[in-house]
């Protein structure tokens, strides 16, 4: 392949990734764990507050390199973020993952980066989870930079190619704590690839001869930005440790996954091939091809046009069996790895399967170069292109047409948009209120039942959260939100005083929303006069501090002001199972009541 017509694929390959990654971000209702680090990341935009938690949310780039965007969008508080600012950082760090690849073009050829990237910029799981404002998608691409920059390193590359395989190792290790996985992982298959060569290794010097400086300059830097991060900047020394004081939390988890423990095979079969419901998703032309790919990294060469211009030059024959032996042998340690691993979540795979698909990519070259004529490699380019066209359709139909169907395979512990529907019922409920969007709001449910709430009420001062019905002040609100653990409790508390809603959140979980029955009244009666409540609107002063749900603590004019206790950090994980909403018999009765 010519270089401009490389150059062209990658283009449109990048072009076709940030359209399915940026179109309609907001159409899926916030995941539990995107709310959780929504409201993180508001503390460090409102105040400039970070501290590392060494028991939840992972690490800090994630809210660090979120900043710019909000500030671009002029957005300065939790109340005025969005769904397309947040989970926009993370979307564009997919696509910058496909700019990682023509870094490889000496390496493995122009053909095999051209086809990486279409596959990385169409494949449904690398698209729907680089939608997610969570870590994983800039995991995986601090990953992937790190492992061309050690194999640029082992090839020669100089004391350039090791400060940026530190930074990436260094950006790797203050995203998430799988980087210990990863890094390692990179590293031995380096050293394996390397040793394969035999005497032929000779040819590629380490790093320009200066192999011991560049590991000192590697690590060096690596240390550095992992510190300037976990410090938060250098305002709190004390957080360089927070990742050793993690070690033990996410050890009991990786052996104790609970409902999150599934088989080895998990990740494989996800990708593979799913069907439910009449909806049947695969990406094995991706697995096929990265089959293809990594036995001909360890066959013998073949008589191609290519293997004999490479054989003219020994030097760039070794390099490139090292490139194509070291990148599949990095997909298949890391994917060994994670697969043994019993806590698995579905996004936990891109880390590993975007060496799998530039595996891919080495396949389809290798394809291409072994056809004996331009009829059969026509015949395969057209293949190729119906495949992709199909990975494409699967991203959009996985990303914007099925986002939170639980057919989906990707879905997984997925807010339900009856969640969505509570909050804009509360929304409408509080512009009838007189406090309007100060009302209290009372959330009354186990921590993990909390989320996605904080988010979606965000710009409501006056939500308070307990884990039990124990607190009076919990139960002077007009709006209470409770689990179904806590419902008999408040039937008996609150009495006729109130009538209640039943919402789902997510599959298999329930809420009760009580209302008070005067505002209740007074909601149907708009309704059914003016038709849909427009929600209140805090002036640009309340909004700046309607963030205060996510602290703990807030303060209205009274004689007593409110303070709600703290909102929990954990984030609940449920199994992926289909929701049925039923409304109950007091249910029933008591709408009977309000129509007669």
């Amino acid at each position: 392949m010519t270089r401009a017509g490389a150059a062209a694929l990658v283009a449109i390959a990048l072009t076709a990734g940030l359209a399915l990654r940026l179109a309609r971000l907001d159409v899926r209702p916030m995941h539990n764990d995107e709310a959780n680090q929504a409201i993180k990341f508001g503390a460090l935009l409102e105040r400039g507050e970070y501290r590392y938690d060494a028991h939840d949310h992972h690490g800090p780039t994630l809210y660090y390199l979120s900043l710019p965007a909000a500030w671009l969008r002029g957005q300065t508080t939790l109340a005025s973020l969005d769904e397309r600012t947040i989970r926009g950082v993370t979307a564009v760090a997919g696509a910058a993952t496909i700019l990682l690849l023509p870094l490889l073009f000496a390496a493995i050829g122009r053909t095999a980066v051209a086809a990486g990237a279409v596959l990385m910029a169409l494949s449904p799981a690398m698209v729907f989870y680089s939608r997610m404002y969570i870590q994983e998608s800039m995991f995986a691409c601090f990953t992937l930079a790190f492992v061309i920059a050690i194999g640029r390193a082992a090839t020669g590359g100089g004391l350039v190619w090791s400060t940026l395989a530190g930074v990436a190792a260094g950006l790797a290790i203050a995203t998430k704590e799988t980087s210990v996985i990863v890094l390692p992982a990179a590293l031995a298959a380096c050293a394996i690839s390397r040793w394969s060569l035999g005497p032929e290794r000779s040819r590629i010097p380490v790093a320009g001869g200066q192999w011991g400086r560049s590991v000192v300059v590697g690590l060096t830097v690596a240390v550095a930005v992992a510190a300037v991060f976990y410090s938060s900047f250098l305002a709190d020394p004390g957080g360089v440790l927070g990742p050793l004081r993690a070690a033990g939390t996410y050890l009991d988890r990786g052996v104790d996954p609970g409902t999150h423990a599934h088989p080895w095979h998990y990740y494989l079969g996800l990708l593979a091939y799913s069907s439910s419901g009449g909806l049947t998703w695969t990406e094995g032309v991706v697995l096929a091809l990265a089959a293809v790919g990594g036995v001909s990294a360890w066959a013998p060469p073949r008589a191609s046009g290519l293997s004999r211009a490479l054989s003219k030059e020994p030097s760039r024959a070794a390099s490139r069996e090292f490139w194509t032996r070291f990148l599949t042998c990095n997909a298949v340690i890391a994917t060994t790895i994670f697969s043994a691993i019993p806590y698995k979540t579905p996004w936990n795979l891109l880390p590993f399967y975007v060496g799998v698909i530039v595996v891919a990519g080495i396949g389809v070259s290798t394809i291409v170069q072994t056809m004996p004529s331009r009829v059969v490699r026509g015949a395969l380019t057209t293949a190729l292109v119906i495949a992709s066209g199909h990975l494409g359709w699967q991203a959009w139909r996985a990303s914007v047409t099925y986002p939170a169907d639980p057919r989906n395979p990707y879905v997984y512990a997925q807010t339900v948009p009856d969640a969505v529907r509570m909050a804009t019922r509360i929304r409408e409920l509080a512009a009838l209120h007189p406090d309007g969007a100060r009302m209290q709001v009372s959330v009354i449910a186990p921590p993990h039942e909390q989320w996605p709430l904080p988010w979606y009420l965000r710009t409501m001062p006056h939500v308070g959260y307990w884990t039990a019905a124990g607190d009076a002040l919990a139960l002077q609100a007009p709006v209470i939100v409770a689990s179904t653990d806590q419902a008999g409790v408040l039937d008996r508390a609150l009495g006729d005083g109130y009538v209640s809603e039943f919402f789902g959140l997510r599959p298999e979980v329930l809420l009760t929303l009580y209302i008070e029955r005067g505002l209740w009244e007074r909601f149907l009666a708009r309704v059914a006069w003016v038709g849909p409540v427009e929600p209140p609107k805090l002036k640009h002063d309340d909004a700046s501090r309607a963030s205060s749900t996510s602290s703990g603590a807030d303060e209205r004019p009274g004689p007593e002001p409110l303070r709600f206790r703290a909102l929990g950090s954990e984030v609940g994980y449920i199994w992926r199972e289909r929701v049925l909403v039923l409304p109950s018999r007091r249910h029933r009765r008591r709408q009977r009541e309000l129509e007669s």
